[in-house]
């Protein structure tokens, strides 16, 4: 049983809870980004996850979910970036970001001022097509 699923509960109420003042900032940033690309509103997957869109997974195991196509969530030493796909196919994108790190099918930033929105925007809308064909 999958633990993190789409819920009811409010992004804005999420999103106001945030304390840090700068990372509020980035994540209404990212939350027009994702839109924008998705043309999806954002909704909150568990408790501390801003998702848009939704797809569904069937993997060589034979499991099946329901999952976002994009989302992030704003954790307590970044920015964590949740990007469909394998983050290898966007090197190049990746190469000019500016300061981030990786994670298996995440990306991770301290905070928006770090990198290239531009570059950022394009590497979600990439994502996003590549996910969709």
């Amino acid at each position: 049983e999958l633990k993190t699923k789409k819920t009811e509960a409010s992004v804005d109420d999420f999103l106001k809870g945030v304390k840090d003042e700068a990372t509020k900032k980035d994540c209404l940033e990212i939350v027009k980004l994702m839109k924008q690309a998705t043309k999806a509103d954002p909704k909150m997957w568990g408790s501390s996850i801003v998702g848009f869109g939704t797809q569904h997974l069937k993997y060589a195991s034979g499991r099946e979910l329901d999952w976002m196509v994009i989302g992030f969530s704003p954790r307590k030493q970044n920015l964590t970036l949740y990007i469909p796909g394998s983050l290898e196919s966007y090197a190049d994108l990746l190469k000019k970001l500016g300061k981030h790190t990786t994670g298996k099918g995440c990306l991770y930033v301290k905070s928006l001022k770090d990198v290239d929105t531009k570059v950022l925007k394009e590497l979600i809308q990439r994502s996003i097509k590549e996910t969709k064909s």
